[in-house]
């Protein structure tokens, strides 16, 4: 059914620039939402460029605070960008910037990153690729700049993030790095480039990895020696961090407290459905159960991605059908196995003309090549339908009432990871994990994510340890999560590198989830028999991606 077009407002107009803003500055912001105009450049990473960034979001925030207004949509935008653009002067006088560098998400992952996301389908692809290869040197050196001038400022990250990422740049580096096998991949895959490309192309690649290399040199020879010693950054930096992943202030004490309730909870939840696998046994016998079951085993990870879309293709036909009004264009998620072995599962959004769908990732680390279906069930959940792909692909299609910013660019962590946890206890409700290994691999996950918040802001706030043993340190971090993960080395020691370098981001999939509830809960007993459950869904993800105070008063008044 066709929606008439809401007529824009001053204030969508502001939010529009914002983007057209973002997309001149921030080129891979473009190349992320289907803007291609500026996909032959990169971000500016200098402190210059960091500086003209910060000079336009306080233009932006004086003419948004200027504008009145028109309707209820207008109130979110104007509540939820102005709170964006307030966060990131925030973190600008924090210094924030001078020490932006972790395992996951910082500029040293973005640069390459923003090549998976590139279509290498023509000549003229190849062609812009080549030009942003060649930029990749000038990218590099302008983020040194900065961290460099935050070292001589004593703003600088901690020495295990340093040492983290500088064997990250080198991997890209090598001969057989990303690179040089992406420029590679241009003649295998068969696209016909005129020899003078297939150079341009070794060249530049030629250039990016050195200066991945150079990169790392850097951060190994300057940078880690004037590093923090503490894996922690405290609790100014660490609340500032909170706010801007939830959209929402909550009292950490109080969180960190709730934090081993749950994780309490979970376990106890889980120590009951082990028992219903095998009776009598513990969760890591039961986990262990499992993994000798050869029918809940994939091997290798061609396998993998043929499960994963099998699994997404049908829970977006079944929940199509019976659960949720899903648009056409996003009945379409594809299941990729990332370029890179960096560990971590994550989801990238649909273009704005839905010429490239949204599609779901698996960066599987070096060497892991067996793979358990009962685990990992949820995780296609989490990120496909109900999941990511419904939330943001339904604000994509919702031209017609949101902005540009509001249906691909806003929202926070909180409110998306919130979601997808929402979801995973969704489809337990609807009877998706009947099956007792796949609730324990939904609870192993959960488990996970509660054990995420106490350590995260347990390390960070250097709080008592649950065990009684002195506070938190980094080194405790491994042994923690060890405890309460069934995961292999490799994957706990990327998650917890990843929690003590991004502050914040990750009890925000646990917080995220306690508030959805809380909010579905409180609209329930206001509406009493009137409560639709399915309602609640489409009126709150037809608000598109918005912090988790906004969406607390948009839905609750």
């Amino acid at each position: 059914m066709s929606v008439e077009p809401r007529t824009p407002s001053q204030i969508d107009r502001i939010a529009e620039g914002w983007v057209d803003t973002l997309v001149e500055l921030q080129p891979t912001v473009g190349t992320y939402i289907g803007r291609t105009e500026a996909d032959t450049r990169l971000p500016d990473y200098s402190p210059e460029g960091h500086e003209q960034l910060i000079a336009a979001t306080r233009a932006t925030l004086g003419a948004l605070r200027g504008a009145e207004p028109v309707d209820d949509v207008d109130r979110v935008t104007l509540a939820d960008l102005g709170g964006e653009l307030e966060l990131e002067l925030e973190g600008h006088d924090a210094g924030l910037h001078l020490r932006d560098l972790n395992v996951i998400a910082s500029p040293a992952q973005d640069i390459r990153e923003v090549f998976d996301l590139m279509a290498t389908d023509t000549v003229d692809d190849w062609a812009r690729i080549a030009t942003r290869l060649g930029e990749v040197p000038a990218a590099v050196d302008g983020y040194v700049q900065t961290l460099r001038l935050g070292a001589e400022r004593g703003v600088v990250p901690a020495v295990r993030q340093v040492r983290e990422v500088a064997a990250q740049a080198r991997r890209q580096s090598r001969a057989d790095g990303f690179f040089a096998a992406f420029a590679s991949g241009a003649s295998d895959g068969g696209a016909g480039l005129p020899a003078s490309l297939e150079a341009d192309l070794t060249r530049a690649a030629s250039a990016a990895a050195s200066a991945y290399d150079r990169l790392a040199d850097f951060l190994d020879v300057e940078l880690a020696p004037r590093a923090g010693d503490r894996d922690g950054v405290g609790r100014e930096i660490y609340a500032l961090r909170s706010r801007h992943f939830l959209g929402a202030t909550v009292d950490l004490d109080e969180t960190y407290e709730w934090g081993i309730e749950e994780l309490a909870r979970m376990v106890a939840e889980q120590e009951s459905i082990a028992n219903e696998i095998l009776p009598g046994a513990s969760v890591a016998e039961a986990v262990a159960f499992l993994e000798r079951d050869p029918s809940r085993k994939l091997h290798g990870t061609d396998a993998l991605q043929r499960w994963m879309q099998e699994t997404s293709d049908r829970a977006v036909a079944e929940l199509g059908a019976t659960q949720f009004d899903i648009p056409a264009e996003i009945r379409t998620l594809e299941c990729m196995i990332a370029p890179t072995q960096e560990g971590g599962i994550y989801y990238t959004g649909p273009t704005d003309d839905f010429s490239r769908p949204g599609r779901m990732w698996w960066s599987v680390p070096e060497g892991v090549t067996e793979f358990d279906t009962w685990r990992e069930l949820t995780t296609v959940y989490h990120e496909g339908v109900p999941g990511h792909h419904l939330q943001i692909g339904q604000a994509v299609v919702n031209r017609a009432t949101l902005n540009t910013w509001r249906r691909q660019l806003a929202g926070t962590s909180g409110h998306a990871e919130g979601w997808a946890l929402y979801a995973e206890r969704l489809m337990e409700e609807l009877g998706y994990l009947d099956d007792p290994a796949d609730r324990l691999g939904m609870l192993d996950g959960q488990r996970m994510r509660a054990a995420r918040v106490v350590l995260d802001i347990g390390v960070h706030l250097g709080k008592p340890r649950p065990d009684g043993q002195g506070v938190w340190t980094g080194d405790y971090a491994f042994e923690f999560m060890g405890q309460n993960v069934a995961m292999n080395d490799e994957f706990v020691r990327f998650e917890v590198n990843r929690y003590l370098g991004w502050p914040g981001q990750a009890p925000s999939y646990k917080v995220g989830q306690r508030i959805w509830e809380q909010l579905r809960d409180d609209t329930r007993a206001r509406e009493g028999a009137a409560f639709d459950i399915r309602a609640f869904h489409k009126r709150a993800l037809d608000l598109g991606g918005v912090g988790l105070d906004t969406l607390r008063s948009a839905l609750l008044g």
